[in-house]
């Protein structure tokens, strides 16, 4: 528990936290919603998702080389809350009636968000401790993540529930909609969490200073 301390480890497993549960939450329902709602099969959910989950493969590698260029904390915050504002999209034109290709620019700016998230909150928490101490890190980052899903799964269905049902496309569209709005208030929580991450330090700063040399005598 004393890693911590850190604020680095603290608020990068709070921005994992709040994207997984946030990640985690939206794609239980948005599978569910493209077969229940649209009538998709699951192949053809799971194709039409594509725009979302591809975004990985392109993103996430870019967002990895500009870590060490500009720091954690602008990916996390600007990831999270592009993945907060296309799940609030998604939720807000939602319906049985409505084009899947609406639903495609929402789905990639939340696929880019969390690609550009993804990495940088791993690369803060590893960075946060000492080398001896890179296991428990590693530890506690899965462990957040993996609570992380459950709570964002957990309290989307007891916001869908509240609302919605599997009784017609409508009754599914009341309860996924109210879902998906929360979904994209956990990841902006998460956003919060990464705008309080400590701010990038120039190379000047980290360097030690170097001892001025002295001649014999003790003068320079």
């Amino acid at each position: 528990m004393g890693l911590f301390r850190s604020r680095a480890f603290s608020s990068g497993n709070a921005a994992n936290f709040f994207m997984v549960a946030s990640l985690y939450g939206a794609v239980f329902f948005m599978a569910q919603f493209l077969q229940t709602a649209k009538g998709y099969g699951p192949l053809g959910a799971g194709l039409r998702l594509m725009p979302w989950t591809a975004t990985l493969f392109v993103v996430a590698p870019i967002a990895g080389s500009l870590v060490s260029r500009i720091g954690e904390r602008p990916l996390i915050t600007a990831g999270l809350l592009l993945q907060g504002g296309g799940l609030a999209w998604i939720a807000s034109i939602a319906g049985p009636h409505m084009a899947y290709s609406s639903l495609v620019p929402p789905l990639m700016l939340a696929g880019c968000g969390v690609s550009m998230a993804m990495p940088a909150s791993q690369n803060v928490v590893m960075n946060a401790v000492g080398p001896d101490a890179i296991g428990k890190a590693s530890g506690t980052f899965n462990m957040v993540r993996q609570l992380g899903g459950v709570f964002g799964i957990a309290i989307l269905v007891a916001v869908f529930t509240g609302g919605g049902g599997y009784a017609s496309a409508q009754a599914f569209t009341d309860g996924f909609t109210p879902a998906l709005g929360v979904s994209a208030a956990l990841s902006l929580a998460g956003a919060v969490a990464g705008a309080t991450l400590p701010g990038r330090r120039r190379a000047t700063e980290m360097a030690p200073a170097r001892a001025i040399p002295q001649a014999e005598g003790g003068r320079p």
